[in-house]
């Protein structure tokens, strides 16, 4: 495992799609992996340090874990099958940790709110696209832009996020 951070938030040219771009913190490895547009959302809130009025998904489960005294000591994205990642959420509270089956773009949106390190798997990195200067990138998008360009999209679009 290989500890990345949330390099780049954004859509992707081909798809339209919101795409989370994560890079190794101490290397040049990237992992692209689209995601929906509601944790998209999550993220880009995040983020962008804004704070919804109510809680959200994310910030409901950062209030449980800190309020039953867990803490969520690290992600793992660790696999991937058909196009679907696959991670899960390391939480320890007292003497033991548990083990949960996540999505990534939870997974990440939830470490961005308790600080939690990301790690992925050595294999899923792309070592080629981070060296190269033409390497595609998508469009970067802050909360209120992500938040608009959801509003336009069609609800049939939903179901449209594989790369």
């Amino acid at each position: 495992m290989v500890e990345v951070s949330v390099a780049h938030l954004g859509l992707d040219r081909n798809t339209n799609s919101p795409v989370v771009i994560l890079k190794e913190r101490e290397g040049t490895g990237v992992l692209p992996i689209w995601i929906g547009p509601a944790e998209a959302s999550a993220i880009a809130m995040e983020m962008q340090g804004v704070k919804a009025p109510r809680p959200m998904t994310h910030d409901l489960l950062k209030q449980v874990l800190v309020g039953m005294g867990a803490t969520l000591k690290r992600v793992n994205i660790s696999a991937v099958k058909e196009r679907t990642y696959f991670a899960e959420l390391l939480v320890q509270r007292e003497d033991h940790v548990y083990q949960f089956d996540a999505r990534p773009s939870d997974s990440i949106a939830l470490a961005l709110r308790l600080q939690a390190p990301i790690y992925a798997d050595a294999s899923l990195l792309d070592q080629t696209a981070a060296d190269s200067s033409d390497a595609p990138t998508p469009p970067a998008l802050d909360a209120d832009q992500l938040r608009q360009h959801l509003e336009r999209m069609d609800p049939q679009d939903f179901g449209r996020f594989l790369p």
